[in-house]
């Protein structure tokens, strides 16, 4: 084995026996970059000689006894998270020149850790997509088969830990922009409880919505990341302070729900729902568990609801977007003209629908009628969950209806292309944390990504348990 396809456990033994260096774990990673990236596009942003420096400096580290877990190890970034000194552009030609003075709270602890940052990936441009096309890097191919596309919008970060061009990477999820791109990848990919991770120096989306979590080479990784950049920030106020639970269960056995609702989806592949439910039979044989058929009949809403909501979030979040403060700007004859000509030419085309549909919900005119029902119904989906976490203690779905599809498949089928979040948009909408494993290949040979839910905080439990599915 490459030592750049390691999990973070073995590099941190790796380091500490002194089997290799951060140098040379870094330079493993970076031969991978330029082997690789030119094909696959996963990185925006390379800092090679940066990283070099880091890693000198965590090999000293190390020999003065100062190594903690992360301490040497080569991370990569979804390019919508600041990182100080470091372009910054979230895919976008209007941020085309973005330099951020700061890190993100979440890369900063990492990185206090001595951790090693290789580079920045490409992403949907603002996170806006479900495919890795919206880029004005171009899309993001499937290192699994080229033709495909890597799943959005944190699909660059998914394929870089799935072609080892990294040990592990720090990406955001609003609607399932970290779930979806890991299964069709087959990494790990954990969306924490909103409000466990601080969001500051995250390019903001939909603010009630985003959340910043890892994708790793196992459950295992995305545990120790998840523990290190968790905690209050009082620089988001969104922010709580959880500590770690023991894993607690309702009775003597796990009570594992399967939400029937998910398994009867119109459009969900055949062979995606028989790899799942194989998976529910093997894992059913556990005498300390018990799955149960539970019904969620509020899923349905969760699509309409999310893109009402995120959208009208976008549409306030992203007027500071405006080419004055920061940002490529277009010349104009006066200030409107330069408003106008720069997000006109610095923003794509599926930026501007979303910004259109928020600014045409939140308008007096629909106000009532969409943003305000959204949110009456996202309360419902919310309660529905509450109802189901009352009987079981977590919830097995697919995390998506079918495997990696083929890049431009989707593209002109804007409805089709928004139903690719349909599994993953419900723990979002209810700020639930969900994890997506991998748990089998297509017989073409294409990741599939089983996706488990669990209850709002109880993080710890998930991740718990699902490192007992994935090691079974």
């Amino acid at each position: 084995m490459n030592i750049n396809e390691l999990t973070i456990k073995e590099c941190y033994d790796g380091l500490k026996k002194g089997d290799f260096t951060s140098v040379e774990l870094t330079q493993a990673c970076l031969a991978q970059i330029k082997k690789r990236n030119k094909e696959l596009n996963a990185f925006i942003s390379v800092f090679e000689k940066e990283a070099l420096v880091e890693a000198e400096r965590a090999d000293e580290m190390i020999k003065s006894g100062k190594q903690q877990i992360l301490t040497g190890i080569p991370f990569c970034v979804k390019d919508s998270i600041s990182t100080k000194d470091g372009l910054s552009t979230a895919a976008a030609k209007i941020l085309s020149n973005y330099v951020p003075p700061f890190d993100a709270t979440v890369i900063r602890k990492i990185r206090e850790q001595g951790a090693v940052l290789i580079g920045k990936n490409n992403c949907d441009t603002f996170g806006h997509g479900a495919s890795n096309e919206n880029s004005m890097y171009g899309p993001v191919k499937n290192p699994h088969d080229i033709k495909r596309v890597s799943g959005g919008s944190s699909g660059g970060t998914a394929v870089a830990i799935a072609d080892n061009m990294a040990i592990f990477g720090i990406a955001e999820d609003t609607g399932g922009s970290i779930r979806q791109p890991a299964a069709f990848c087959g990494v790990v990919g954990l969306r924490p409880s909103y409000g466990i991770n601080s969001r500051f120096g995250v390019m903001p989306m939909a603010s009630s919505f985003d959340t910043v979590g890892p994708i790793t080479k196992s459950v295992t990784d995305a545990k120790i990341i998840q523990e290190i950049i968790a905690g209050q920030d009082f620089l988001d106020a969104t922010t709580v302070e959880v500590k770690n639970k023991k894993l607690k269960v309702k009775n003597k056995k796990l009570k594992v729900g399967i939400p029937q609702e998910y398994f009867e989806i119109e459009g969900i592949d055949e062979e995606v729902k028989k790899i799942i439910e194989n998976k529910i039979k093997e894992i059913s044989k556990n005498k300390d568990l018990e799955i149960v058929s539970v019904s969620l009949p509020m899923t349905k809403y969760a699509i309409p609801v999310y893109y009402i909501i995120v959208s009208s979030e976008d549409s306030s979040n992203l007027a500071r977007i405006d080419a004055i403060r920061y940002g490529e700007r277009k010349e104009g004859s006066d200030l409107y003209n330069v408003y106008a000509q720069s997000r006109a030419e610095g923003m794509n085309e599926e930026v501007k629908r979303r910004i259109m549909i928020g600014t045409c919900a939140l308008s007096a005119d629909y106000y009532d009628i969409s943003f305000r029902k959204a949110q009456k119904v996202r309360t419902l989906i919310i309660q529905d969950f509450e109802k189901v976490f009352q009987e079981v203690d977590l919830l097995i779905t697919p995390t998506t209806p079918t495997p990696a599809f083929k890049l431009g498949e989707k593209k002109d089928d804007i409805l089709s292309m928004y139903l690719a979040d349909i599994f993953v948009s419900p723990a979002a909408v209810a700020g639930l944390p969900a994890i997506s494993i991998p748990v089998g290949l297509t017989k073409k040979k294409l990741p599939v990504g089983m996706q488990i839910i669990g209850s709002r905080l109880e993080d710890e439990k998930l991740l718990s348990f699902s490192n007992l599915i994935i090691n079974y």
